[in-house]
């Protein structure tokens, strides 16, 4: 009967005599095993400040995805609670997105990213779709410096805490067991989620997230040679129709359809099993993090009892645990590029913009790397610092973007152009390294172009070479043209169309400085129309018999200049900044014309602009910025005289934004102007915006000294903006007192 009692207790509570029997053993190992599950990964970190609380070492991790990152940054020396800080402030939707700040890409690529609102592959006149939302270059340049202390370990082993984690071949569908290598990009591969990360490809292989064969490493984690097992699992079971909302969550559930039955088993082979409740959270919600990790908390300390029991087992004398520090200067004495084949090893160097034996900070390297990731002429960008006597080594490992044409769309409305639509196409090196051209077509009520190529040449003068033709029609008052040229004095006239036609060739070279600066110098050539059918309609109703319709030319001369321009520009987005500083001169020396008017004489035109973005408060901006121009010269043209008035961003020559007038209504070949705007980003990408501007324009103001008296016009501006996906929406009511008159101004997608 006792032996019969015995068995049925066996059967029913293995592990209590599977325990016991770890408890006789003088030296019992301990594992953790923390599954993936994106941001519900986060309550690893909640387990793991209960099991430090509770007083247990240790021996043994192994984990996926997720897991797996936690898991690597504990067994580097990181305490949990210094994980809960780390965690806690990093900004994981900057992260994941992977958006290059736009003060890592040069004056070229700026311009081309605030321009488009899609851009795809366009690989032999067929359109692909690119691989992954993102090539997870931010998450690796983070978990570089997360893990430089542990930079020279490639046997995970050898760390503080032995390692493993999984990942998938997506060639073969095999489980990659990953215990040896750079660390950093490791664990990169073991979180890579198809379709949100691009694949990461190590010794040969194409490696994928380890969840999608095994998200709970546990017999791995045996395999170590542990004991006692802790799993903290933070997956979840088949969701219901109504929860499938996202491609993600729809990927999770196909993936799931294994692990469910997997963890049937697996759970089993687990001595404390915590499965925190976060059922209410997706793989996705990082900016829940706190409570995710609140919720790992709470359940591991349902299990406290447990804990304290392993706690209190005989172990070996082991050696303390070192707590990780985060280095924030290097001393890079050593440079290795590897595959690069299109792209010189100078270009890369001007692109990383620090030079071998400098001492640099951990900012200044991934800015470096940022800077590379901008280009867009890489597919991958991975490196490992490595020690180098003094100092260290930095093994640079890039792999080149094999799509060289893209294909790249917009849509546009505002009240000067009118509808538009972009299609640009763009090919990289089309007649030498590191080069690329560029054309847009503009169509919808006024057809445009633009012919861009550029030689880019990092430390060295770059080259470029670009065309644009620009047209708009606006009806305006007649007392303008009559101000501005020699036409004749119809006093029944008050309103006219004016069409503006702009043709620009330019050639130039321009050297950049720490992305920041650029300077330009280049020739150019302009063929600028002014004319209307207004005149030749009111002809043809005077004198039915005449031809009718004719259109009058006030402008259409060729002039050919030289010009230097100077560009300085940290501002964090160019439609709604929150930070930094811009500035921007430019000179123009006009030489020669075709003389329409036959009225030319030497001349030139200088202007600048000048401003800063700051924050006041949470959520709060402030736009300050102020500018001017002048006409140097005798010459009575006054084709290219600064034109006020309209609101807009990229406006051509010498057309300048300003409230409470409608488009060129103030024209004088000199003028001041002070600009500010609130901007209150009541929920994210929701912006309130309250903006005023003052101006004094004429002509000669800086001879006479009449820049210095109160601004004679003024306008004020309230307004809403909604960054979208095809560029900002913008709609402002303005207002001014001078002429008691009020403008609403409407603005949909990036300018172009």
């Amino acid at each position: 009967m006792l032996k019969s009692l015995y068995i049925f207790c066996l059967l029913i509570f293995p592990q209590l005599f599977h325990a016991q029997e770890k408890t006789e053993n003088k030296d019992v190992k301990v594992g953790l095993v923390l599954s993936g599950g994106g941001a519900k990964g986060l309550a690893h970190i909640g387990a793991l400040k209960v099991i430090e609380e509770a007083g247990v070492k240790i021996d043994y991790i192994a984990g996926t995805s997720m897991g797996a990152i936690v898991g690597a940054l504990y067994a580097s020396g990181y305490t949990a609670k210094e994980l809960d800080s780390i965690f806690k402030s990093t900004d994981f939707q900057t992260l994941i997105q992977d958006n290059v700040p736009r003060s890592a890409k040069t004056f070229y690529e700026k311009e081309d990213s605030e321009r488009y609102a899609l851009t795809l592959p366009f690989n032999k006149f067929k359109i692909s779709i690119p691989q992954a939302i993102s090539g997870g270059q931010s998450i690796y340049n983070e978990f570089v410096r997360l893990l430089y202390h542990v930079k020279d370990i490639d046997d995970f082993s050898k760390l503080q805490i032995p390692f493993v984690c999984m990942a998938t071949d997506v060639e073969t569908g095999d489980e990659v067991l990953l215990n040896k290598g750079y660390l950093p990009e490791a664990i990169l591969a073991s979180g890579t989620f198809p379709s949100l990360f691009r694949p990461v490809e190590i010794n040969g292989r194409v490696l994928i997230d380890g969840g999608v064969v095994n998200n709970y490493p546990i017999g791995e984690l045996k395999k170590m040679g542990a004991d006692i097992v802790i799993g903290v699992d933070v997956q979840h079971g088949l969701s219901d129709r109504e929860s499938l909302l996202s491609a993600t969550e729809i990927l999770l559930q196909i993936n799931n359809y294994r692990t469910v039955r997997d963890m049937e088993k697996k759970s089993a082979l687990t001595d404390i099993y915590i499965t925190p409740d976060i059922k209410d959270y997706s793989v996705i919600d990082f900016d829940m993090g706190k409570s995710i990790i609140d919720k790992g908390e709470e359940a591991a300390r349902l299990h406290i009892p447990e804990l304290l029991k392993v706690a209190a087992q005989p172990y070996l004398q082991r050696p303390k645990v070192s707590a990780a520090r985060i280095k924030d200067t290097l001393y890079i004495n050593e440079l290795t590029i590897q595959g690069n084949y299109n792209y010189s090893r100078a270009y890369i160097k001007g692109k990383l913009r620090f030079n071998v034996d400098d001492k640099i900070t951990f900012n200044k390297l991934q800015q470096g790397i940022n800077n590379l990731s901008a280009t867009g002429n890489f597919r991958a960008i991975k490196y490992e610092l490595l020690n180098n006597g003094e100092g260290v080594g930095l093994l640079l490992n890039v792999k080149e973007n094999p799509d060289k044409m893209f294909i790249r769309l917009g849509v546009h409305f505002d009240d000067l152009y009118k509808s538009a639509g972009i299609v640009n196409l763009t090919r990289k090196n089309v007649l030498m390294d590191d080069d690329v051209a560029s054309i847009d077509m503009i169509i919808g009520d006024n057809l445009r172009y633009n012919l861009e190529y550029y030689v880019d040449k990092g430390f060295y003068w770059s080259f470029g070479i670009n065309s644009r033709f620009d047209d708009f029609n606006k009806e305006i008052d007649f007392d303008l043209i009559k101000s501005n040229f020699d036409v004749d004095n119809n006093s029944n006239i008050r309103k006219i169309n004016l069409s503006a036609t702009d043709l620009t060739n330019q050639v130039y070279v321009q050297t950049v400085i720490e992305e920041e600066f650029s300077f330009t110098l280049g020739l150019e050539h302009k063929l600028l129309k002014y004319s209307t059918k207004t005149l030749g309609q009111l002809d043809t109703i005077a004198n039915p018999s005449g031809t009718g319709n004719k259109r009058t030319y006030f402008e259409k001369s060729n002039y050919y200049s030289t010009y230097g321009q100077l560009t300085f520009d940290t501002y964090d987005d160019i439609y709604f900044p929150t930070k930094g500083l811009f500035f921007d001169g430019d000179f123009h020396f006009y030489v020669l014309s075709s003389d329409f008017n036959n009225n030319f004489k030497e001349f030139s035109i200088g202007k600048a602009r000048m401003g800063g973005a700051f924050s006041l408060a949470r959520n709060i901006y402030l736009n300050l910025e102020t500018e001017g121009g002048f006409k140097w010269g005798i010459s009575p043209i006054t084709s290219l005289d600064f034109v006020l008035g309209g609101y807009g961003t990229h406006l051509i020559n010498n057309f300048i934004p300003f409230y409470g007038y409608d488009f060129l209504s103030l024209v004088g070949n000199s003028y001041v102007k002070a600009y500010a705007r609130l901007d209150y980003e009541f929920v994210p990408k929701n912006h309130i915006l309250l903006a005023a501007n003052l101006a004094n324009v004429g002509d000669d103001l800086f001879r006479t000294a009449d820049w210095f008296k109160a601004p004679a016009y003024s306008g004020y501006g309230l307004g809403y903006g909604f960054e979208s996906f095809i560029g900002p929406i913008q709609v402002f009511y303005s207002y001014s007192p001078e002429i008691k008159e009020n403008h609403f101004y409407f603005s949909i997608g990036y300018w172009f």
